[in-house]
């Protein structure tokens, strides 16, 4: 059932090529009213975006994860690489609208598989990630789903690490874009869509 106010979406078949879900303006208005912003969290000073009531609200899931694959629907994706932990969430549905499969990108330890990893600069220290060695390959066609766009550092090492191992990277798409933390200019020209910027 939709929330008080909202009429329920209609949802077509697609060929490729094709828009997918209702009009990107008004799943915006939709998303930008639910997310909630929880203030001093997980530090003094920072306000979170909480994407939480999004992903409780069955018919708003649906919008987000087809508003983020809409931008690539002619790139001819293959594979969806989300990246732990959100992006899980977001990157599945993604790939499914897509139709096509889903790659996850992991904290260390956490791929049962030989891997590939790559470290990336955290506001305080560092990270690395890791995806499985034979995940991604030539002619493989890669579309990277993170949650948020913040800094860019996930976002980036990402892209590295997929092609790094020969696939190619046609873009990056996020539910939301913290557009003042500069982030977009760490993916060095790669494509970026976000369905909300906060600038």
């Amino acid at each position: 059932m939709s929330p008080p106010g909202r009429s329920s979406p209609v949802s077509l078949p697609h060929a490729p090529g094709e828009t997918i879900g209702p009009r990107r303006g008004d799943v915006e208005a939709a998303l930008r009213a639910a997310v909630r912003d929880v203030p001093d969290f997980p530090s003094p000073g920072i306000i979170f975006k909480d994407v939480t009531p999004v992903l409780a609200d069955a018919t708003l899931l649906r919008e987000a994860t087809e508003a983020m694959a809409a931008p690539f629907a002619s790139d001819r994706v293959s594979h969806v690489v989300a990246v732990e932990a959100r992006g899980f969430i977001f990157g599945a549905p993604v790939a499914q609208h897509l139709g096509a499969g889903f790659i996850p990108v992991r904290k260390a330890g956490k791929l049962p598989w030989q891997t590939e990893r790559v470290e990336y600069a955290l506001e305080y220290g560092s990270g690395t990630l890791e995806i499985h060695r034979d995940a991604c390959r030539a002619p493989m066609r890669v579309l990277v789903v993170d949650d948020v766009l913040a800094t860019g550092g996930t976002a980036a090492a990402t892209c590295r690490l997929v092609e790094r191992l020969g696939a190619t990277v046609v873009g990056c798409s996020f539910l939301i874009e913290l557009g003042f933390l500069g982030g977009r200019a760490q993916l060095d020209g790669r494509r970026a869509e976000a369905v909300i910027r906060y600038a």
